[in-house]
């Protein structure tokens, strides 16, 4: 028999198996299919929020905000001086009390009476400081915050890369629990798949015990087992990747109407690790089936 031959017969045993036990192939089916869209999930969660992060971090500032007293015109100017000198800064924009109110208003609509009827501004005036990261180590941008922090006129600096790290770790929490998740789901998975091709293996064993005394050959006898966990696994990561092409898409159509949905629409996973994805399924699907059939189990179940 060529490996062809060998491998339609395979099919076709897998098949047959399959249709006999559908509950149970089902069952399994769904297992790695859930496991794959909830890892799947959280991987598309945290790469759009590292893509978005990492364009934040491209457009980091510092916001260095003047006390109420700063009116001094020298002092002002000395600080603005600072506040240029060093050759990576880009552009320096300065927002007095007025603009900054009029910011609040627009962004805020909904709260602008907080700033109405103040007898002095209730916003300070400001620096905001856009510079080149590629141009700058993370220590110099640090050391030039604190400078600017130490001196008299200046209340507080804010540096957006603080709060883009605590972000980062968000991120990685999140990608974290998620592999945690999925591998866990995964294993269930597994051991489901491995369960379900024991039990087929026990109702044909003396189909396979009749196979041994005909001369069959490990690689004959085992074949249509792992080609049925292989299609298991490789049917529950397709229907993983199109579940997950259909949540992304239904949650992209209403990214306009909600901040979070433009998050987790911002892309879908690159096709390879789409691929990877299906392949984890096939693979946990094979890894079933291979620790269902360990020789001396199969060989207990053939009644040698």
């Amino acid at each position: 028999m060529t490996f062809f031959r060998a491998l339609a017969y395979f099919a076709r045993e897998a098949a047959v198996n399959m249709v006999r036990g559908w509950r149970v192939s089902v069952l399994a089916i769904v297992t790695i299919a859930v496991s794959l869209f909830v890892g799947g999930v959280f991987l598309l969660v945290s790469g759009n929020l590292a893509t978005v992060v990492a364009g934040w971090r491209r457009e980091a500032r510092l916001v260095v905000y003047l006390r109420p007293d700063a009116a001094d015109a020298a002092a002002r100017a000395a600080l603005a001086a600072a506040v240029k000198a060093p050759p990576w800064v880009t552009g320096v924009v300065e927002v007095d009390s007025a603009a900054a109110r009029q910011r609040f208003r627009e962004v805020f609509p909904t709260m602008a009476d907080l700033v109405e009827g103040w007898s002095e501004d209730p916003l300070p005036a400001s620096y905001e400081i856009a510079y080149d990261p590629a141009r700058v180590a993370a220590a110099e941008v640090a050391a030039y915050a604190a400078t600017l922090r130490a001196r008299p006129e200046v209340s507080m600096v804010d540096d957006d890369r603080e709060w883009l790290r605590q972000l980062e770790a968000v991120i990685a929490v999140v990608r974290g629990v998620g592999l945690t998740l999925g591998a866990v789901l995964l294993g269930a998975a597994v051991f489901t798949i491995a369960s379900i091709i024991r039990l087929t293996a026990y109702l044909y064993g003396e189909e396979i015990a009749i196979l041994r005394l005909v001369g069959g050959t490990e690689f004959f006898i085992r074949g249509p087992f792992y080609l049925e966990g292989v299609l298991q696994g490789l049917a529950g990561g397709l229907i993983a990747a199109a579940a997950l092409f259909a949540a992304h898409a239904l949650v992209r159509a209403r990214a306009a109407s909600s901040l979070v949905a433009w998050v987790l629409a911002g892309r879908f996973l690159p096709w390879p690790q789409v691929a990877a994805l299906v392949g984890l399924g096939l693979a946990a699907g094979l890894l079933g089936a291979v620790l269902s059939l360990r020789r001396e189990k199969l060989a207990a179940v053939g009644g040698e």
